[in-house]
C-alpha cells in the first residue's frame, strides 16, 4: 500500500541522517529502522484479524523442533475434528529476512486452521544475527520433526503444504525446490527431509523470488531496502560475491517437479513484479499454478501483505482462493 512506501521513505531519510556519506560498515542501523517499521505493520495487521479468529481450535504452542537451536520453535493449530485427507500447512512468516516472528502470524494461521486444516506456524532465525541459508536449514528440520512426530500430533506426513508470506514465501519456495530437485538440494548442501511425493503444494503470498532482479528493478527507498536486506541476509555488503547466495534466487532454479502452487500479490505491492516473474517461471516449467493477480489500476490499491486485511474484499478473496486450492490438492 502507499502507506508502506511512505513509511519506508521516512526510515530511509533517518538512515541517510545516520550515514551522511553512505560509507557505513554494518547493516545494523538500517536493519533496526526496518525492523521498527515492520513491527508496527505486523502488529496492526494482527490486531485487525482478532475478530476473525475462530474458537474451538486445538492449540499446541512453543514446540521445539531442534533441541540444539533455541530459536527453533513452532505452534500448531487444528480443528477438533480434522478430515484425514486435509493437508497440513507449514507457514513461514515474513519480515524481509531481518524482522518478524511466528507470533505475527498467530491470528492468520489460526483463521486458516479454522477452515479445516492443521497449520504449523514456524519460527526461524533472522538476519543479521543469522545469515543465509540458516532459515532454509531450520525449515527443513521443522519438516523432519513433524514427520517424526506426526502420529502424536495428528498430522499426516504424506500430505504436506509449504506456505509463506513475503520473505517467508521465498523461504518456502526454496525449501519446496530442494525437496523436489535433488540437484538444487546438492548445490545448497541441504538434504531433503521428506520425499517429493509428501509435498503436495505451495502457497506463495507477496514474496520475492529473484533477489538480483529485486535489487535491479528497485528505485529510491525500495532500492535502499533491497541493498540493506541483501547485505544483512547474505552476511556481506558485496552480497553478489557470496558463494551460494545466488541460489536464493529460486525463480532461476525451478524444475518441472516443483509442487502445484497458489501465488498472489497486490497491484500496489513493491514486490509485484517478483510474483509475476515467479508465476511465469513456474508456468515455463509446466508447473500447475493458480494465480490471483489484480490489474494495475485496481481500486483500492492493494499493497504489500494485502491478504491479511480480511475486512477488505480482496483479502477475503485471497483466503477463499487459497482454501479452495488446498482442498483441491
Amino acid at each position: 500500500m502507499r502507506v508502506f512506501r511512505r513509511c519506508l521513505a521516512i526510515v530511509a531519510l533517518l538512515g541517510a541522517a545516520l550515514f551522511l556519506t553512505g560509507q557505513y560498515v554494518t547493516p545494523w542501523p538500517n536493519i533496526l529502522l526496518i525492523r521498527g517499521l515492520f513491527h508496527l505493520g505486523a502488529a496492526h495487521a494482527s490486531a485487525g484479524l482478532e475478530e476473525h479468529v475462530p474458537h474451538g481450535l486445538i492449540v499446541r504452542k512453543a514446540l521445539r523442533y531442534d533441541e540444539r537451536d533455541p530459536e527453533a520453535l513452532l505452534d500448531i493449530y487444528r480443528p477438533e475434528t480434522l478430515d484425514p485427507q486435509a493437508p497440513t500447512v507449514l507457514w513461514v512468516h515474513g519480515g524481509g529476512f531481518v524482522s518478524g516472528t511466528r507470533h505475527d502470524l498467530s491470528n492468520y494461521t489460526r483463521i486458516l486452521a479454522g477452515q479445516g486444516f492443521a497449520v504449523v506456524n514456524i519460527g526461524y532465525s533472522i538476519a543479521p544475527g543469522s545469515t543465509y541459508p540458516k532459515p532454509i536449514r531450520q525449515v527443513t528440520k521443522a519438516l523432519a520433526w513433524l514427520v517424526e512426530h506426526g502420529a502424536e500430533l495428528g498430522i499426516d506426513p504424506a500430505r504436506l503444504v509449504l506456505a509463506g508470506d513475503s520473505a517467508g514465501a521465498q523461504i518456502a519456495a526454496q525449501v519446496a525446490n530442494l525437496v523436489t530437485a535433488p540437484g538444487y538440494a546438492k548445490a545448497l548442501g541441504i538434504a531433503s527431509p521428506i520425499a517429493p511425493a509428501q509435498l503436495k503444494g505451495v502457497l506463495l503470498f507477496c514474496g520475492l523470488y529473484d533477489l538480483d532482479a529485486f535489487d535491479e528493478e528497485s528505485e529510491g527507498v525500495i532500492a535502499w531496502f533491497a541493498k540493506s536486506m541483501n547485505w544483512a541476509y547474505s552476511g556481506s555488503r558485496d552480497w553478489r560475491a557470496v558463494p551460494g547466495y545466488e541460489l536464493a534466487s529460486v525463480a532461476r532454479a525451478l524444475t518441472p517437479a516443483f509442487p502445484p502452487s497458489f501465488i498472489t500479490v497486490g497491484n500496489d505491492d513493491p514486490l509485484r513484479l517478483q510474483s509475476v516473474l515467479m508465476d511465469e517461471a513456474l508456468r515455463a516449467q509446466g508447473v500447475r499454478v493458480d494465480a490471483l493477480f489484480y490489474p494495475r489500476g485496481h481500486v483500492p490499491p492493494l499493497g504489500h501483505e494485502y491478504q491479511f486485511d480480511l475486512d477488505g474484499e480482496a483479502g477475503r478473496l485471497a483466503l477463499a482462493r487459497a482454501v479452495a486450492f488446498l482442498r483441491g490438492l
